[in-house]
């Protein structure tokens, strides 16, 4: 089946889940001789009203009637918190429809992978996966299809998912404007996310936290704001990132800052040539990091 003819179920029409659906519509739903329908289901009206007004998805549901859209879709997107997303799977594996393809949003993946088997019906195929991609704001009016264009897009392939399901999948995050899509394992997953994305995070608060005051922004040039844009965090999501991936995050942040404390001593020390040496280092590093584009770990 093409992916024009295809129906969509958006689990959570927040910043996420509106995303996806607006990517859909705009990239794949897009001409006359589309037989594809976009469903969502919320709990606040408001963002399924904006969305029907809008044009982007064609029925709504509200939390209570979300068994009657599971039904309905051959793709479902589940744009819920990780834990959340696991209590979902477990009340609602029997109104997935037979043969749909299911997937997740979630920053974290260990959770998945030892309870995955038990979580659905051998006739729903589950594709952990994750979009690296997104914006700080939060709910549906701050959605946006073009935050996908030329971004990556993590699957983690498992055992039971079908071949064939799998291409599908490629094929459709790919139409929605991703450009690259990585395959790995949920535990290269966490340790690698737990670095460039949640410690990121981490550095980003505490930044914020250690200005001395408020006013102090007034004498920015930009590098304040580059490096505390991701610190306008959405905190249940992020604290529930940060313990559930408890183990691989402390030890980044004990490698930083155990870096932290050697730029000290360097600058305490008035250590020019070795601090010269380091920062040259750490440019030649990060220039090699950006050259790499990988497209399987």
């Amino acid at each position: 089946m093409h992916l024009n003819q295809l129906n969509y179920g958006i689990v959570g029409l927040g910043i996420m889940g509106g995303s996806f659906a607006k990517a859909i519509r705009e990239n794949i739903l897009t001409t006359e001789d589309s037989l594809g329908q976009i469903y969502a289901c919320n709990r606040s009206q408001a963002s399924l009203s904006m969305a029907m007004s809008e044009g982007v998805v064609d029925g709504v549901f509200t939390s209570d009637e979300v068994d009657k859209m599971l039904c309905l879709c051959d793709v479902v997107f589940i744009c819920l918190y990780p834990k959340a997303t696991l209590e979902f799977l477990k009340e609602h594996k029997n109104s997935f429809k037979r043969g749909a393809i299911v997937t997740d949003i979630s920053g974290v993946k260990g959770i998945f992978e030892k309870e995955l088997p038990s979580l659905l019906r051998p006739d729903t195929d589950f594709i952990i996966g994750h979009p690296m991609a997104g914006g700080e704001k939060e709910g549906y009016a701050a959605s946006n299809a073009k935050f996908f264009v030329n971004h990556n897009y993590i699957l983690i392939p498992q055992s039971f998912n079908k071949a064939e399901n799998l291409e599908l999948m490629k094929s459709l995050v790919s139409a929605m404007g991703f450009t690259r899509i990585t395959e790995t394992t949920c535990d290269i997953h966490d340790y690698k996310i737990g670095f460039t994305s949640q410690l990121c995070h981490v550095i980003a608060s505490a930044l914020v936290q250690a200005a001395p005051d408020n006013q102090i922004t007034a004498f920015g040039g930009g590098s304040f704001e580059d490096l505390t844009r991701i610190a306008l965090i959405n905190a249940p999501l992020w604290t529930e990132l940060f313990i559930s991936n408890k183990e691989k995050l402390v030890s980044h942040i004990d490698l930083f800052v155990e870096q932290m404390e050697k730029i000290r001593e360097l600058v305490k020390n008035e250590d020019s040539e070795s601090l010269k040496e380091y920062l040259s280092d750490v440019r030649e590093k990060r220039i090699s990091m950006g050259s790499i584009q990988t497209k399987k770990e």
